[in-house]
């Protein structure tokens, strides 16, 4: 057997290492190393399959959001809506503008935003929303758009964890998870379902205008070279990380087979077990598994841990801390609301390994692991 890995790239990049490797050498001849020709091209291809009007490439994910964040013009001490439970980079550029972190609850099932707790943390100051559709579950986001209609909010949202997802509305229109918000920011980190092999990130947006400032804050505030009519950032993805999400964007519905596959696996593996709940697919959305997350009752996870680590296997708890416990908002003064289910899940979750590269053999071992220690 394989030795077993959360996120198996090396195995990937072998079954399409003759078109990576070729598409590299082809940046290194052109010496196009900034801005190059693949740049455009992965643009253009990104939009076509996400059915965005514009993709604006950038340097990460975090940087992504930050920028959506300035394009908006969001200035200090204005509200922006996340939940508490995600990764830190969601709220971290929400205090890094100055704006003021608003901490809200999450569905127990689906982990996303919960519309209930969304409505009553709106005030006269609220901005922006921004859901996260973590572990690739899409947040609901019908129910979160006609609330931001209501108040005239913007929603940024986060596909980091869910590119490629789709969401279907009670009309039966689908779209994918980043494009149904005002803006949608999303993650090329090497293990996300579509990663590069560095960092990357891109924007999307329908709207003309939006797309034009998102450029000019990317790029140091300017549309005409050496004149800057807004402070901007410098966040682009280099032409190397882009040629190489050209190949891996024809793969990702591949990938997302493949995950789903071995996400199908674990869930008849669990099924029946009374300590065990595996991951929720609520029927508005097509999971995308980029986390394959259980939620544990009466079982001690740490001893899991431990227990999966002795016998080789990695496992993951995200996220153990969640955002209005974490230390850098101590001077915000936050007002947060009952954290019930976020703390319920922060002491409950753990993630196995889930990637594109996952046989049989090693799910069967990862599987009745987790199932000897539980049943002990």
């Amino acid at each position: 057997m394989r030795p077993l890995q959360m996120v198996d790239l090396k195995t990937q990049y072998h079954k399409i290492k003759p078109e990576v490797d070729k598409a590299v050498i082809d940046v290194l001849e052109s010496s196009a190393f900034i801005n190059g020709k693949p740049v455009q091209e992965f643009s253009d291809n990104l939009a076509t399959y996400l059915g965005s009007k514009h993709v604006i490439p950038c340097a990460n994910g975090t940087d992504a959001l930050q920028i959506a964040m300035m394009a908006l013009g969001l200035q200090p001490g204005d509200e922006v809506i996340t939940p508490s439970f995600t990764y830190i980079a969601t709220t971290e550029v929400v205090a890094l503008l100055r704006l003021k972190p608003v901490f809200v609850e999450v569905d127990k099932q689906t982990f996303c935003i919960d519309p209930e707790s969304l409505r009553k943390a709106i005030t006269s100051k609220t901005k922006a929303i921004v859901p996260v559709h973590l572990y690739g579950h899409v947040a609901p986001m019908e129910e979160i758009m006609k609330i931001a209609a209501e108040h005239n909010l913007y929603v940024i949202e986060d596909v980091a964890q869910a590119i490629g997802a789709d969401y279907t509305f009670s009309n039966g229109v689908s779209k994918k998870a980043g494009t149904i918000g005002t803006i949608g920011t999303t993650s090329f980190f090497p293990s996300k379902n579509l990663g590069c092999y560095g960092d990357g990130g891109a924007i999307f947006t329908d709207d003309d205008a939006l797309a034009a400032r998102l450029k000019m804050v990317a790029n140091h505030g300017q549309q005409k070279r050496y004149y800057h009519e807004v402070v901007g950032c410098n966040s682009r993805l280099d032409t190397v990380q882009a040629a190489i999400l050209n190949i891996k964007l024809r793969h990702l519905d591949e990938y997302i087979a493949a995950r789903t596959k071995a996400a199908d696996f674990y869930d008849k593996a669990f099924a029946g077990n009374s300590k065990i709940t595996t991951p929720y697919r609520a029927s508005y959305q097509k999971h995308v598994f980029h986390q394959y997350t259980l939620i544990l009752e009466g079982v001690n996870r740490d001893g899991l841990n431990e227990f999966l680590a002795s016998k080789g296997i990695p496992s993951m708890i995200y996220y153990p801390v969640p955002g209005h416990k974490q230390k850098m908002f101590d001077s915000f003064d936050l007002q947060v609301q009952d954290m019930e289910v976020t703390d319920w899940l922060t002491e409950r979750v753990i993630s196995l390994p889930m990637h594109t590269e996952l046989d049989e053999e090693q799910q069967n071992f990862i599987a009745s692991s987790v199932l000897e220690y539980i049943n002990k």
